[in-house]
This record gives C-alpha cells, structure tokens and sequence, in this order.
C-alpha cells in the first residue's frame, strides 16, 4: 500500500519560545482512517496545518512532509508547487470557515476552485456539471434539501456537514479534520464522524481526524497517534488504547480525556503501522 503522508524530523518552535512539535516521524498509508488525539495544547492542531502547508516548521537538515509522494515543505521552507499539492488536501476547521452571507451550494463550490479559470471564480460562476456536483456532495451529507440556504442558517452539525462536501467536491485524496465535532451535540458530533468513516470507505480517501474525544477515536478510527507535548507518545491499534494505557501517558490530563466516555467496541485494525510507543516526555514545554 502507497504512502498517502510521509512526516520526518517536524520540530516547531513558536516566536514565544514553546517547542510546540517535537522531532515528530510518522508515516500514513493511503486508505487509513486515522485519529489523533491529545489534550489540549498537545500539538495536534499545529501538526494539521503543518501538513496542509498552514504553518512553516522550523528549518532544519531532513525536515520534511509529503502528500502523495509530493513535497510540502522541507527544510522549513514550503515547496514552489504548494498550490497543486494543496488542491489534493481537504481541510475541515473546527469552526466549518464558511461564508455566511453566502448559499450553501456557493461555499461547496469552493473547493472548485483549484480547477476552474480566475475569472469564474471571482464572479462565482459555476456551470451546470459543477453545480450537480455540488448537489451530489450534499446529498452524500444529508443535506442537499439546504443548497440554497445562507450558510448563517444552518445548524452548527450541518454547517460542518457543508464544509465536509467541500471536500468532496474537490476530489481531496487525503482529509485532514481539526477537532470537527468539537463544537457540536453528541448526534451532531456522530453523524460527521459516520460521514468522515463513509468517505475512508467508499472514496479510499486518507481521513486524519484530530479529537479530543477518546470514545469517538476508538469507535471510528482503527489507529490512533497520540500527542503529548509535542510529542508523539503513542502510534498503534486503537484497540490497544486502554484507559490504564492513558492515564500512564498523560497523567491527570487523562481524566480530561476520558471524560463522558461510553465503552465502545474499536473497529478491528486495517492495514495499520505497526503499534510504536514512546516514553512521556520528560522535558516540560515552555
């Protein structure tokens, strides 16, 4: 199996002095459905958008990350061809990144862009093909009957489930989620995770999802990385994360975790790395 997400040497030092990434390694494999979880302030938000060519690591001799074999960045300088590379990754915010004022359908033809003339997408014009692509995107969401709606309308669940057919109306081969169901009620939160678990299995889409939720990373994702500090603790079979297993990672911060976790059955691990662990940092971050 090909690598859909290749990570070596990412450390992050912000202008306040935090190392907020840690000699961060990982490597994904095309079709995996990946959480990554962590409390807050682990670094799991400033690794997706490092990956997404958000943010710049530190510079640094074999610093790297690849999409698709297809450099990012390297050496703490983003690659010249960054916007080809970008159109492959499908970025899912916390707080959705919609327009209000405009329709549904206009925020899912968004992620058209890449693909049509300036032109057309200053003057947001968008053919009749485009515009049934945008329908079938939203009606793989449960909510094609909301197209025409101001995204201001819509519930936080389907604003999110909006920003979800984004990606797939622009064919993203790898899905990078950040923390999308932080904001949202328990059906809300399960129904974007049953369509993220939709998209790895019909599409073959890569799905790395961040959460903070243990139960949900158990329940829809057969891997999991934890962070700690910058630092990747854990990298193996959900089914391997025990609460015990938790509490010795991350001390009280488990607690926080763990909190309102229902017992779930983990899905049985497909095509996963090997189970990696590593010791708790021992270096406090600044």
């Amino acid at each position: 199996m090909n690598t859909a997400l290749r990570i070596q040497k990412l450390n992050k030092h912000f202008a306040n002095g935090k190392h907020a990434l840690r000699d961060i390694n990982l490597e994904i494999r095309q079709g995996e459905m990946v959480a990554l979880i962590g409390a807050s302030g682990s670094g799991k938000s400033t690794l997706l958008r490092h990956v997404a060519g958000l943010v710049v690591a530190d510079a640094g001799e074999g610093s790297l990350i690849e999409i698709d074999g297809q450099c990012v960045q390297q050496g703490g300088r983003v690659h010249r061809n960054i916007r080809k590379v970008r159109s492959q990754i499908g970025f899912v915010f916390q707080q959705f990144n919609l327009v209000d004022r405009l329709p549904v359908m206009s925020n899912v033809l968004v992620g058209r862009l890449h693909q049509m003339p300036l032109w057309r997408g200053l003057t947001r014009w968008f053919n009749a093909q485009e515009r049934a692509l945008a329908i079938e995107a939203l009606a793989r969401v449960g909510i094609a009957e909301c197209h025409a709606q101001r995204a201001s309308t819509l519930s936080g669940g389907q604003q999110q489930r909006a920003a979800i057919a984004r990606t797939l109306v622009q064919g993203a081969k790898v899905v990078l989620a950040d923390e999308p169901i932080a904001s949202l009620d328990p059906e809300s939160s399960r129904k974007v995770m049953e369509i993220l678990t939709r998209i790895n299995r019909e599409d073959g889409s890569t799905v790395v999802v961040s959460l903070h939720q243990v139960d949900m990373a158990l329940k829809y994702c057969p891997r999991v990385i934890a962070l700690h500090q910058g630092q990747v603790v854990f990298d193996g079979a959900a089914s391997t994360l025990t609460p015990a297993l938790l509490r010795e990672l991350y001390g009280m911060q488990a607690d926080e975790m763990l909190m309102g976790e229902t017992p779930v059955t983990a899905p049985a691990p497909v095509a996963t790395m090997p189970e990696r662990r590593w010791p708790a940092p021992l270096v406090q971050v600044a």
